[in-house]
């Protein structure tokens, strides 16, 4: 008798993320290379609203191309070249970004109109279950919201962000669960994806301190940021990936099975996920400032950046460890509030000084859950031991 075909949804059935997938991800390096640029350059509200709004509607499509290529393998050159095309309307997209309110936003619709119907249609060839179906449901609704964004793109003003609000409030309706439809999903793929997509938006935050040191002086306060800078990147990677955190994600989203897995691919992987790129977003935006200006006082604004960008981030981490059970979360929501009462320093003294109070507070967090989380292991393994020693005695 010959083998038996794996069961989908079996570890050894789930693909791996493709070359490919990982050169389409890079598009996302200069989307999130934009969207920082705006908030650098104009860290106000306004500004924020409209990072907001476009990181929103960008992380949706974005992470729509993620539950394709987790249906569809691109392992054919029609399906290569087709993602491709994906990528090009990213690319324009991107490339609309810095005035996307103010002229080109019918560019970023229309842009965006491409990605929808390229993932659609690409969609639609998938072999597992309801999932080539089921995007029929959802494709619409993109499409409606891409319809939105070219509207609000060519009659510009105030009312640009009543249809682009509208397009926002499309992704909230797409959200809700659909009895109608359901899609199969790979653990595996998924989680990779996204874990990628991550270290993706935290090599802005790299990027962006070269960006700001770019054509200066090097001093020692640029030196001492750059550190820091790249140091509280390594707490926000630790966060997500260390202690086994990617490998406790992917075990928590293997066990939930049918429309539970839908929903936590929709919360986790859409939602708080949004969270983590928005505060990354942010964070850049503040240090590719306060390298420029080291010992100077930053704005209020970009202050708010830095600690309430990292804010966010711990924020969206706590969220996903409740959504996904795999951790309790109070040392993370500890480092949301300490990151916030570093704005403070940041307006009063400087990006340097705000930097380091930051860094030590996020890091004495992490050695906190690091020392709790071993205790609660040896606690595990030591059990067994003692019961044995107990019953020999």
């Amino acid at each position: 008798m010959g083998e038996p075909e794996p069961r989908l949804g079996d570890p050894e059935d789930e693909a791996r993320v493709s070359t490919l997938e990982l050169f389409f991800d890079l598009v996302f390096v200069f989307t999130i290379t934009q969207l920082t640029a705006v908030l650098a350059h104009e860290p106000t509200a306004g500004g924020l609203g409209r990072v907001v709004v476009m990181l929103t509607v960008i992380w949706w499509m974005y992470g729509g191309y993620a539950w394709l290529t987790n249906a569809v393998a691109p392992d054919r050159a029609a399906y290569q070249i087709l993602l491709l095309g994906g990528m090009a309307g990213f690319l324009v997209l991107s490339l609309a970004i810095p005035h996307a309110f103010s002229g080109d936003g019918v560019v970023f619709g229309a842009a965006y109109a491409a990605i929808v119907l390229i993932h659609a249609g690409l969609f639609t060839r998938s072999q597992r279950g309801e999932s080539g179906r089921s995007i029929m449901l959802v494709a619409p609704h993109n499409l409606a919201m891409a319809v939105l964004l070219v509207i609000g793109g060519a009659i510009q003003g105030s009312v640009q962000y009543v249809f682009w609000c509208a397009a926002l409030a499309l992704i909230a309706y797409n959200s809700l669960p659909d009895p109608r439809g359901s899609f199969d999903l790979l653990p595996s793929h998924f989680v990779e994806r996204h874990g990628l997509v991550v270290i993706v938006a935290l090599g802005e935050s790299v990027v962006a301190v070269g960006i700001g040191a770019s054509g200066r002086e090097l001093s020692a306060g640029m030196i001492g940021v750059a550190i820091l800078g790249l140091a509280l990147s390594a707490c926000l990677w630790w966060t997500y990936f260390g202690e086994r955190g990617d490998e406790r994600l992917l075990r928590a989203f293997r066990a939930a099975t049918g429309l539970r897995r839908q929903a936590l691919a929709l919360s986790v992987f859409y939602y708080w996920h949004l969270l983590l790129l928005l505060g990354i977003v942010a964070l850049a935006s503040a240090l590719e400032e306060g390298i420029a200006h080291p010992d100077a006082a930053l704005s209020a604004g970009r202050a708010l950046a830095l600690g309430g960008g990292a804010a966010l981030f711990f924020v969206g981490e706590a969220l996903i460890g409740r959504s996904m059970a795999i951790g309790p979360a109070g040392w993370r929501v500890a480092a949301a509030v300490i990151a916030l009462a570093t704005i403070p320093l940041g307006s009063w003294v400087s990006a340097l000084t705000q930097l380091a109070v930051l860094l030590v507070g996020v890091s004495a967090c992490l050695a906190a859950e690091h020392r709790l989380e071993t205790r609660r292991q040896g606690a595990r393994v030591g059990a067994p031991v003692a019961d044995a020693g107990a019953r020999r005695v």
